[in-house]
C-alpha cells in the first residue's frame, strides 16, 4: 500500500524468551506486529490495539506491558517473555497445566495474555490471593468464559509452584 510516506527499517538487537535475537522492523511496527509479523511468535494476539484488552501482553524487562502499545524500537536491549517462552522443552508451564486442568479457556485469543499476565502476577508475588490475582489480571478480557475458571487455575498454579498441592 503506497500512501505517500515512507519509513525506515531498523535494526533491533534484544532478547526474546531467553534467546539473543536480532530482527529487522519498520520503524513505526508496534511490538506486537514486530513480534507475530517480523519474528513469527504468533502467540501474541492482537485484540484491541490500544490496550485496553491484555490480549498481547507480554513481559518486557521484569515489566507486564502491552506490547500493542509498545514501538519495536524502544526494547533495543532488552529481555521479553511472551507465552511461547513459558514451556520448558516438552513440559507445559504450571500455569498452562492449570488451565488445562481447570477449564480456563475457551476460544484461545486472551488466553496467551492471561498467561503471561499470571506468570508476571507469581514472578512478582508467588502467594496471591484471590482478590489480589483478581485486581493483577484486571486489565486482561475474555469475552468466552468468565473469570472464575481463570482466577481457579492461576491459584492452583500458585499452590502447584509452592509446593502445597492437592
Amino acid at each position: 500500500m503506497s500512501n505517500g510516506v515512507t519509513t525506515q527499517r531498523i535494526i533491533i538487537n534484544t532478547t526474546i524468551n531467553g534467546e539473543p535475537r536480532e530482527f529487522l522492523a519498520d520503524e513505526r511496527d508496534s511490538l506486537l506486529e514486530a513480534l507475530r509479523e517480523r519474528i513469527g511468535l504468533t502467540g501474541v494476539k492482537e485484540g484491541c490495539n490500544n490496550g485496553n484488552c491484555g490480549a498481547c501482553s507480554v513481559i518486557l524487562d521484569g515489566r507486564l506491558v502491552n506490547s500493542c502499545v509498545v514501538m519495536a524500537a524502544e526494547v533495543e536491549g532488552s529481555e521479553i517473555t511472551t507465552v511461547e517462552g513459558l514451556a520448558q522443552a516438552e513440559k507445559l508451564h504450571p500455569l498452562q497445566q492449570a488451565f488445562l486442568e481447570d477449564a480456563a479457556l475457551q476460544c484461545g485469543i486472551c488466553t496467551p495474555g492471561f498467561l503471561v499476565s499470571a506468570k508476571a502476577l507469581l514472578d512478582h508475588n508467588p502467594h496471591p490471593t484471590e482478590d489480589e490475582a483478581r485486581f493483577w489480571l484486571a486489565g486482561n478480557l475474555c469475552r468466552c468464559t468468565g473469570y472464575d475458571k481463570i482466577i481457579r487455575a492461576v491459584l492452583h498454579a500458585a499452590d502447584e509452584m509452592n509446593g502445597n498441592a492437592g
